[in-house]
């Protein structure tokens, strides 16, 4: 299992992904008692029910392009209209949980807030593109690893480098297991200390030998390129 490495980059007024990122738009509450009126919800016909509807089930199944496995038949992937006319007056409604907060109330949206997850939680920038996302990222001043964005790889989890780092009194890289157990955060200040570290563990390298030097050069360059970023933003950084 790899380690990875990123920053907090919502700390940050220059990263342009942080207007979408702090822009929560859907909200997924469960249970969903409380909400009803302003959840999002699915019509379905119960199984039973439907073969009753429809007669010939083999046929309903083909002519709507569903699945033989379903255990109920919802609304909106029934495409032919005759079937869809007989199975609305047997549709019951499922509450999925999830809200627009756009088109509910201010009260109701900071209701629902306060009875979502964290990781329940869409934001607009969940909502573009991999391509949008790319490209912003690209253009970002915080995407300290090579324009690809703020996260990047440390090393997989039996790494030298923190053992390295300890014989040369270099703290924060020696700790990198320890700090990434919690995802530790650690402030702007000791990012500066993160690149004096990386200065000294390219001195040291090539006295562990040119195997060390192939396999830890990178890793250096993207650790310093972290504290830099981190060191001018003012923003912490993590090990996860």
């Amino acid at each position: 299992m790899g380690l990875n490495m990123a920053i907090c980059e919502l700390e940050a007024e220059n990263a342009l992904c942080r207007e979408l990122k702090t822009d929560t738009v859907r909200v997924l509450v469960e249970p969903v008692d409380g909400f009803e009126e302003i959840s999002q919800y699915d019509m379905f016909v119960p199984l039973g029910k439907a073969k009753e509807a429809v007669g010939d089930w083999e046929a309903f199944l083909k002519r709507n392009r569903l699945s033989a496995e379903v255990d109920a038949v919802y609304l909106d992937k029934v495409k032919n209209k005759a079937d869809l006319e007989a199975l609305q007056p047997l549709a019951e409604k499922r509450h999925t949980g999830w809200i627009e907060l756009s088109e509910v109330s201010a009260a109701d949206r900071e209701r629902a807030l306060e009875a979502s997850l964290p990781e329940n939680r869409v934001t607009a920038w969940h909502m573009i593109s991999f391509d949008e996302m790319n490209e912003t990222c690209a253009r970002c001043e915080l995407s300290w690893d090579k324009g690809r964005g703020c996260i990047g790889t440390f090393g997989p989890s039996n790494s030298l480098l923190p053992e390295i780092a300890a014989r040369h009194g270099c703290e924060i890289v020696a700790s990198v297991f320890e700090l990434a157990e919690d995802a530790q955060r650690l402030d702007a200040a000791k990012a500066g200390k993160l690149k004096e570290e990386v200065a000294v563990l390219r001195q040291a390298l090539p006295a562990e030998g040119k195997m060390m030097v192939r396999r830890y050069s990178g890793v250096l360059d993207r650790l310093e390129a972290m504290a830099e970023v981190c060191d001018r933003e003012g923003c912490r950084f993590y090990f996860f």
